[in-house]
């Protein structure tokens, strides 16, 4: 593994920061306390009295109790890569830390997070990891993350849209559009039976660079590649990246069936979908969870499976993870893995974890979110606790289950191809997308194959070629 060379900026904040230390405090570090119990610090612990802050010091009260070699340090300090590096670099992660899929292949890298394989194996999570997720939080055989949620982008819809356009079939499931052009023409059948727009795609704030990599990539699009001497090359100027933007171009100019509104960031995307002004939006399956503040109900909501492009069938898988700082002692890792299963994040379906899966869902519930839909699990579908957790779901589904059946179904189809998103500087590479995005919609006689190629040149120089490795 290769050790990130930390910018200058970085490593004078981190000599900041040690200095800091050094003249205002003692001893730091200490892994056991005076009573002998190993400390783990622990990341994104709630500020603001409130029910989240109760719920948390309920749970350490409780991992305390049944874990007196143990004490939990809670610490504010929320992951973001600006302040990541300083704090590696000086030694002062928190012993746990929070991040997405995204940042992975970055954080390995770095060498910061610790390797977990053992600690896993001890706990008894050998082979009980979903292939698709161990890839992500692997290298050369170590695994250093610990999964703890895991999604892949859908289709959503507005079933009583769809039920007018007449695109639902009397059991309640919907038509599923085999092709991306075929949902266009959905789109357009929905446009035109009820004056809604047919489907609707972001265009700001990263989220629509987001969406459009993973329709890209079943045009035939790769964004990225790493030669030989590990440097990374921006490499979507290509027809095929042409063709999926085009796509999105003749979403507005040839089927009109997007808003007239051509800014949307994440916000408008879902309240836009939630008041029923348009049929259908690429989702994951917590797009139950952005919808409810805007009172869909969950006989409005349904999902269905991503359609396939003209060189894949493939869809986005993206999630969260838990790090272990790289010092942290084994017996560190092995507290923060228990605090991980009391957290309700394990793959063993022991009480804890039931409890915790069957709160998780009634809260959903009495909240007004749609039940039935069954994600992307970490853990491989042998495991006890995703049966679990599917039973659960069955037991409080608060819909007719068909409207969900086609993406439950999608979750585990073999024939999908599931990628996980774009290696390095992925947000970066979302905002140069969004631009692109944001060129076609607004310019009908936009050149696409222009668009990339400046847009390729500039992320290769602006990011690619900033890296430091």
């Amino acid at each position: 593994m290769k050790k990130r060379l930390v910018k200058a900026a970085a490593l004078i904040a981190a000599v900041s920061i040690i200095g800091c230390v050094c003249s205002s405090c003692g001893k730091q570090d200490a892994t056991v306390d005076e009573q002998g119990r190993t400390i783990i610090s622990v990341a994104d612990w709630p500020q603001k009295s409130g029910a989240e802050l109760d719920n948390m010091e309920k749970l350490k009260a409780e991992f305390e109790a049944e874990n007196p070699d143990v004490v939990i340090q809670p610490d504010s300090w929320t992951f973001d890569l600006k302040t990541f590096y300083p704090k590696a670099e000086a030694g002062l992660l928190p012993t746990v830390y929070g991040t997405a899929f995204t940042e992975v292949p970055v954080l390995v890298s770095s060498g910061y997070p610790a390797g977990l394989s053992n600690a896993l194996s001890k706990r008894g999570y050998d082979g009980k990891f979903n292939e698709k997720v161990l890839d992500i939080i692997s290298e050369d055989g170590e695994i250093y993350a610990f999964p703890w949620a895991a999604y892949v982008l859908g289709i959503a819809y507005n079933t009583e849209l769809f039920e007018q356009a007449g695109l639902m079939e009397a059991d309640g499931t919907p038509k599923q559009p085999k092709d991306w052009y075929e949902l266009a023409d959905f789109a357009v059948q929905i446009k035109e039976k009820t004056g809604k727009s047919g489907f609707m795609f972001p265009t700001a704030n990263n989220v629509g660079g987001w969406m459009f990599t993973a329709l890209a990539w079943s045009f035939g699009t790769d964004f990225m590649e790493q030669d030989e001497n590990g440097d990374w090359k921006a490499t979507f100027n290509t027809p095929e990246c042409a063709e999926a933007l085009q796509y999105i171009k003749d979403l507005k100019w040839k089927y009109d069936v997007l808003p007239a509104n051509t800014l949307i960031d994440s916000e408008e995307y879902y309240k836009t979908f939630s008041v029923g002004n348009a049929g259908m939006i690429m989702a994951a399956g917590d797009v139950t969870e952005r919808v409810v503040k805007y009172d869909m109900k969950p006989d409005q909501i349904g999902l269905m499976g991503i359609p396939a492009g003209p060189k894949r069938h493939v869809t986005l898988l993206g999630g969260s993870i838990l790090c272990v700082a790289s010092n942290a002692t084994d017996a560190q890792k092995d507290a923060a893995i228990r605090w991980f299963e009391k957290r309700g994040y394990g793959c063993n379906a022991d009480d804890i974890s039931k409890k915790s899966i069957e709160d998780d869902i009634k809260t959903k519930l009495d909240g007004g979110q749609l039940i039935g839909v069954k994600s992307m699990s970490p853990w491989n579908n042998e495991t006890e606790i995703v049966s679990y957790r599917n039973s659960i779901i069955d037991k409080y589904a608060n819909s007719n289950p068909n409207h969900v059946r086609l993406y439950n179904e999608f979750v585990t189809d073999s024939s999908v191809e599931i990628q996980p998103e774009e290696p390095v500087c992925t947000q970066d590479l979302y905002g140069v997308l969004d631009n692109c995005i944001q060129e076609v919609l607004t310019d009908e006689n936009a050149d696409c194959a222009a668009i990339l190629e400046k847009a390729n040149s500039d992320f290769q120089r602006n990011y690619l070629d900033n890296l430091d490795y």
